[in-house]
């Protein structure tokens, strides 16, 4: 039997796990001393709250979980003589992983005849959402652990992001975007459009004045870097901005009717902490990043 795993830093909620057979690693968040693992004891997140303690103010920090914890998750599925397929956010953006490969590693020796597969999506939130789905959709179906991974070989780097923050700050404290320029402001009306890069870190691929100009940016890489774009998902991601995923959807039913099967989602607490409330972007098949 193999049995799926995601993190909470795919987007991916306990309902949408249920519906692909995931189970969920929980990602932490720090707030005000307290730590938080979203969705540990709960089926629901309330982000619509947790995005207001940001606008309130607050500047969540996020960390690595231990290597025991890793364990803690993936013994029970040894034990009971289950493989295991992890499909997670990128390597390059923490050293979480380290921990992991040390728990795979004890486990390993423990349970020699178990295997353990993983897919670094080579993004987070809605990147790896949208590969998480193609996955899911993969497993549902019968593949193998094998023909998933070398599935994921070929197409992880041809699921695009591309996404504009409405605040700058979370991104300079957090310096987790490449080409971004300290100065740049909401005051300047300037918002930078980032990308997930092939080496899966955020950068600052280029600059739009006005909110407008930038949701019309964000779309125009459909044409730009879009690859058999209908075939796929195109999935919208927000932190907690309505107004511009309805903006957003406004744009691509101008220029692309019904045609695109849109899914929409709210960023996960971990990413959120490091790009702010009001901030949207799509994520959906490329020719290339």
């Amino acid at each position: 039997m193999l049995t799926l795993f995601t993190d909470s830093d795919t987007d991916i909620t306990p309902k949408i796990a249920a519906e692909y057979g995931y189970k969920m690693i929980s990602m932490p968040f720090t707030t005000d001393g307290k730590t938080v693992y979203p969705y540990e004891n709960e089926e629901e997140f309330d982000f619509h709250a947790f995005y207001n303690t940001l606008r309130e103010g607050a500047l969540p920090t996020t960390s690595a979980i231990s290597e025991a914890r890793y364990e803690q998750y993936f013994e029970p599925e040894f034990a009971a003589g289950n493989d295991i397929l992890y499909v997670h956010f990128s390597r390059a953006m923490t050293a979480t992983f380290d921990a992991m490969d040390k728990a795979v590693a004890n486990l390993k020796a423990k349970y020699p005849e178990r295997k353990f597969y993983e897919i670094d999506t080579m993004g987070i939130t809605i990147t790896s959402f949208i590969i998480c789905l193609e996955v899911g959709d993969m497993y549902k179906a019968g593949k193998t652990a094998e023909e998933i991974v070398e599935w994921a070989k070929e197409e992880v780097l041809h699921f695009g992001t591309y996404f504009v923050a409405d605040d700058l700050k979370f991104f300079r404290r957090s310096g987790r975007v490449s080409g971004l320029a300290a100065t740049m402001g909401t005051l300047l009306g300037v918002r930078p459009i980032i990308y997930m890069s092939e080496e899966g870190k955020m950068v600052s691929l280029g600059t739009a004045r006005g909110r407008r100009k930038a949701l019309e940016q964000l779309v125009g890489y459909i044409d730009e870097r879009g690859l058999d774009v209908e075939k796929h998902r195109v999935v919208i991601g927000n932190t907690d901005s309505p107004e511009l995923v309805a903006e957003i959807r406004e744009i691509l039913a101008q220029r692309y009717g019904d045609r695109l099967n849109l899914v929409e989602v709210v960023t996960n607490p971990t990413a959120g902490s490091h790009c702010g409330p009001n901030a949207v972007g799509l994520a959906f098949h490329v020719s290339h990043r």
